[in-house]
């Protein structure tokens, strides 16, 4: 389980993200990062209908996106506020496809701490 603090939970930080955001897009998924001002990340999901109108399997993509997340989480730079969100097509992707191209998506970004890229 991602823990409290590295989650994105209210709307309003969810919209100064989606405003202020820089954003980058890989295939089915889009990365949008904004500075924050804690010593730590914090990530928030968004699966719309547009995904899949059936609500097990947008929780099933949160819930892969959330393992990377989990997995990933030691590498990243701190101070930054991420929102991943789903495009169509994301459904039919398996963990691995996702994984990658979310890893991608961080290199891109360059959330990476430098000791993981020079190594990795």
């Amino acid at each position: 389980m991602l823990p409290k603090d590295n989650r994105l939970k209210k709307g309003k930080e969810i919209k100064k993200v989606l405003a202020e955001g820089k954003s980058f897009k890989k295939d089915f998924l889009i990365l949008k990062i904004n500075e924050n001002e804690l010593n730590q990340d914090r990530f928030g999901f968004i699966v719309s209908q547009k995904v899949s109108k059936k609500a097990f399997i947008r929780n099933k993509i949160k819930r892969q996106l959330r393992a990377i997340i989990i997995k990933e989480i030691k590498k990243n730079k701190k101070g930054k506020d991420v929102l991943i969100i789903a495009c169509p097509g994301l459904e039919k992707k398996n963990f691995q496809e996702i994984n990658k191209t979310l890893d991608s998506l961080f290199l891109k970004a360059k959330l990476f701490a430098q000791d993981f890229n020079s190594n990795g």
